[in-house]
């Protein structure tokens, strides 16, 4: 791309290779019996045995299961714009904790000081602990008790607190399964195995067994029909959608001190910018605003855009619940704009319900230019079909230039509960690892992100079904299947977004443990090769 941000001054210094440290995967065809969604939401069909679901996870790699890295082809000299190179560096010198009236300026140089730990990760603790778990429910019927010595397997290289983990998992392991064929009792005496060990106060592993064992305890009892679960009555009513509207320091501190949303949010807005460049009106619509953070990056890139400057910023957020939330994101913002001479508005669009929403509600205008922002919003819809077709034709009405979609990459969809459960556990593994690395045991803020935001999910995805499982992550093959339905194509993320997330990853100091993957046009962010969330754009076939 010749000109990104209307800039006309360009970035001459080639690239080196080593700034693009991406995998590229084939794209992989899916079918219609792959999309979660379109099944029949009332289906339960029965979970496989545990070791079936560990062993065709394990065929996909041998232990421990990393995604490499292939080399990327040698490019053409590609040149940038100054203002879009300069993204980052101005954000971190602008940006603003939305905290009252505080202004936080935080340093770019985030320590990762566990990366070159020698210690096997959370994930391959977990890992580990499964093939284990695999080859001990194969000895001979007339073998030892499990029950009395379930751990005789070899730990030979092990350190001792690696080996008392491998056992928690296992032993997590052998719950699951005994859950998912309805062995309650005996599920029971593994989960006390597990109270002994685990902690939310202790290493990762301890953590999320922990977490992993609260979702199962809760599991038996909505299965049984009791209601005594550890600490039931205690646990207070979380709104999760509501805590990621909010400032509060938790949701903030996992902004800045974890990489995934910081390179994800400065890829896709890169991906706006290049897509607005001649626009003297942009209007954004988010689907999911939270606390609005990150549209305080556009708003220092359209600052200091020279060649065609800038009308109105307009943004509109939707909204079913929480106006008053909504409202205080855009005196934030409004604010922010102010502090930077920008011109602005922000809009908000209540319905009660998705099905409600309908293009005359937005403020449109004819020489305004639209852009799609929807941040981990659709994966919530998922078990509401109808509500994601009346959010689809929406868009496809107003037809915007481009729309930035980003969820989960993972699969928590699954009507089989094993399934679902070993898929969960290595994911949350990864997440719990990264906490680790980036935030102190006994920090506040990492233990209410891991109850509150993990904790919930967790107990979400195991515990609950039918329409009261809200959250069902799916991978990206899915959502391509999904636009295509209505129109859209994915479109390339450019060079210069690439840039941005790499320019993100080696700002954390964490480049051996948190790396960029591609699937197709698709930017995957990956913790110790375990695939975290997905960063897609689309436009519609008739542009």
């Amino acid at each position: 791309m010749d000109k990104v941000n209307g800039g006309k001054y360009f970035y001459q210094e080639d690239l080196s290779e080593e700034d693009f440290n991406f995998s590229q995967h084939q794209q992989q065809q899916v079918s219609f019996s792959e999309i979660g969604f379109l099944d029949d939401l009332q289906f339960h069909a029965a979970s496989p045995p545990l070791h079936t679901c560990l062993e065709e996870i394990a065929k996909l790699g041998e232990f421990p299961t990393l995604i490499p890295e292939v080399e990327p082809q040698k490019r053409k000299r590609q040149r940038f714009s100054l203002a879009s190179l300069e993204l980052l560096k101005n954000y971190g010198n602008r940006f603003k904790q939305f905290n009252g009236d505080k202004v936080t300026e935080p340093s770019n140089d985030v320590a990762c000081t566990k990366v070159e730990d020698p210690k096997l990760s959370t994930e391959e603790i977990v890992r580990l602990a499964g093939a284990k778990f695999i080859q001990s429910t194969s000895q001979p019927a007339d073998g030892p008790s499990r029950l009395s010595h379930p751990f005789h397997l070899d730990f030979c290289g092990l350190s001792d607190e690696e080996r008392r983990d491998v056992e928690l998992a296992e032993s997590l392991f052998a719950s699951a399964e005994k859950v998912g064929s309805q062995q309650f009792e005996r599920a029971r005496k593994f989960l006390n195995q597990c109270d002994h060990l685990s902690s939310t106060t202790g290493n990762p592993v301890q953590r999320v067994v922990y977490f992993f064992s609260e979702a199962l305890r809760e599991k038996i009892d909505r299965e049984t029909g009791r209601n005594t679960s550890k600490d039931s009555g205690k646990r207070p009513s979380i709104n999760v959608d509501e805590e990621l509207m909010s400032s509060s320091p938790p949701t903030l501190a996992a902004h800045e001190e974890l990489p995934f949303s910081q390179v994800t949010q400065f890829a896709g807005i890169q991906a706006i910018i290049e897509n607005t460049v001649e626009a003297r009106k942009i209007h954004i619509i988010d689907l999911g605003i939270h606390n609005g953070v990150q549209w305080t990056i556009l708003m220092q890139a359209l600052a200091t855009r020279c060649e065609c400057p800038l009308e109105l910023l307009k943004i509109t957020a939707i909204g079913t619940t929480s106006k008053h939330l909504l409202v205080e994101t855009g005196k934030r913002l409004a604010s922010f704009a102010q502090s930077l001479n920008l011109p602005f508005s922000f809009n908000v669009v209540m319905v009660s319900d998705m099905l409600d929403l309908r293009e005359d509600l937005f403020e449109l205008d004819a020489d305004e230019t639209v852009a799609f922002y929807s941040a981990y919003l659709l994966r919530s819809m998922i078990t509401r079909p109808n509500q994601l077709e009346s959010i689809m034709k929406v868009v496809r009405s107003i037809n915007p230039c481009i729309m930035i979609v980003t969820e989960v990459e993972a699969s928590h969809n699954s009507p089989a509960f094993v399934s679902r459960f070993v898929e969960a556990l290595f994911f949350f593994s990864a997440f719990f690892d990264c906490l680790e690395t980036f935030m102190k045991r006994d920090d506040q803020n990492r233990m209410i992100t891991e109850s509150k935001f993990f904790g919930e999910g967790i107990r979400n995805i195991v515990a609950a079904e039918g329409e009261e499982r809200k959250i069902r992550h799916v991978k990206i093959d899915v959502w391509r299947a999904f636009f295509a339905r209505y129109g859209m194509v994915e479109t390339e993320l450019s060079r210069s977004s690439l840039y941005q997330a790499t320019m993100l990853v080696k700002k954390f100091h964490c480049e051996k443990s948190f790396t960029l993957d591609m699937n197709g046009k698709c930017l995957i962010t990956v913790w110790k090769g375990t695939p975290i969330c997905s960063l897609s754009a689309w436009k519609f076939l008739s542009q």
